[in-house]
Order: structure tokens, then sequence, then C-alpha cells
């Protein structure tokens, strides 16, 4: 095995719970204020999943006020303090980014019962 894979081996996070494309998720995210810091919660619709191994990273999505706003995060960083599954979606496509086109409820995703 080469010195890289050996790196990003140990820096692959040992609990990621499972959730997929579709699915809403609470991403708790450590905001660093001068010397303080604290967790702000990011709660929205998985739209992707890209790459895989250590780069692996997934976009939420959710409507604030109106607005439409997308935000891409790192599953194995540590600036990533825990993913917590609301629901999951019953979706057939691997990246939903036509929900950027769809306004109330047609941007919803249907709740799979599991």
């Amino acid at each position: 095995m080469d010195a890289l894979k050996l790196i990003a081996q140990d820096s692959l996070k040992n609990e990621v719970p499972e959730f997929h494309v579709g699915d809403t998720v609470r991403v708790q995210v450590k905001i660093k204020e001068g010397e303080r810091e604290r967790l702000q919660a990011f709660e929205g619709t998985v739209i992707a999943r890209q790459h895989g191994g250590i780069s692996e990273t997934f976009t939420v999505r959710r409507v604030a006020h109106g607005c439409g706003v997308e935000r891409v995060f790192p599953l194995h960083s540590p600036n990533v303090d825990s993913i917590q599954v609301i629901r999951h979606g019953k979706v057939r496509r691997s990246k939903l980014y036509y929900l950027r086109d769809r306004v109330g409820k047609a941007a919803k995703v249907k709740e799979q019962i599991r």
C-alpha cells in the first residue's frame, strides 16, 4: 500500500451514518469565532454525493426565507461534527439537481417507509 493511501486511511471517520441522496439530514458543523468554537446545524435534503474515500463530499439543499441555499460538506472533515438522518427519501435519481427549479410542494421528496 502506498503512503498516500495509508495517510488517507488514518483520516477516515469510523462513525458515519448511512444516508443516501433524497434523505433529509441535520449536519452539525463546527464554527470558529475567535478563540471560541460552537456547533451550528444545517438541515436540508441531500441532493448529491460525489467521489469516494477521503475526498467524498455531499451537497445539502434547503430553502431559507424563500431563497434556496446549498452547502457542500466534506464527509470526513473534522469540521463536520455529526450527521443525523431525519427522514429517508424515495428517489430514483443519483443527483437531484432538478429540485433547484422546483418551488413549493413540487420541491418535496416523498418519504420512504422503512
